[in-house]
């Protein structure tokens, strides 16, 4: 029973990795996520439903499309790839259950924004603004964080990034932090509390220094 409900949640990571694709590359174009349906981008192609089963149509088609043979994104299998193992992880850790299901919500909104992120330096208002709300009301009504945490990972969260890039560019007169940043600190310390933030800014800054270097 155990191993099948891996299979079963490494499945379900993999079936929403694919959608979590046509999100990141829809959105930032401002593009319906529903219609029209998954095409190939050089010849619209409708995608056939058994050349979109995830990691596995990829493998068969050799990363082309079946149409007209131009390349298909790696991009593609490595999101489904990711979504699959974590969503196995987080059940791993919390079972089955609402806390699976709101931790897997908020992953799979961060994989969106991190892709969004690299592609055009971006962070989606329309992912970070109301997940500030749904991921607060998640984190207290299933995560067991307690509500004034939740609140002050908001406003720690969102307060401190505002206040850094608002002395920046006073002092410098030039933008130092897109908006995007201090909304996406606020929803990350809406879901985990105020006390994870410290360990985000943290590794964020070695990572941002790092790929910097």
């Amino acid at each position: 029973m155990d191993v099948f409900l891996d299979i079963f949640f490494t499945l379900v990571g993999a079936a929403v990795g694919s959608f979590l694709n046509v999100l990141i590359c829809r959105i930032p174009e401002g593009q319906s996520i529903v219609f029209p349906a998954s095409h190939c981008p050089k010849c619209m192609h409708a995608i056939r439903f058994y050349d979109n089963i995830p990691i596995i149509s990829y493998l068969v088609l050799r990363g082309k499309c079946r149409d007209c043979h131009e390349k298909i994104s790696l991009r593609y299998p490595i999101v489904e790839a990711i979504t699959a193992l974590l969503s196995l992880l987080l059940f791993w850790k919390f079972g089955l259950g609402l806390k699976y299901l709101s931790s897997f919500i908020f992953t799979c909104a961060l994989i969106v924004i991190t892709f969004i992120d690299f592609d055009h330096q971006i962070i989606p208002d329309v992912i970070s603004l109301p997940g500030i709300p749904l991921f607060f009301l998640l984190a207290v009504f299933f995560m067991d964080v307690p509500v004034l945490e939740a609140l002050l990972g908001i406003l720690i969260g969102g307060g401190c990034l505002f206040a850094i890039a608002f002395f920046y560019e006073l002092i410098t007169k030039r933008e130092g932090m897109g908006g995007g940043d201090i909304k996406l600190l606020a929803m990350l310390g809406a879901f985990l509390g105020w006390k994870s933030l410290f360990f985000i800014l943290f590794v964020s800054s070695l990572l941002g220094a790092f790929v910097g270097i």
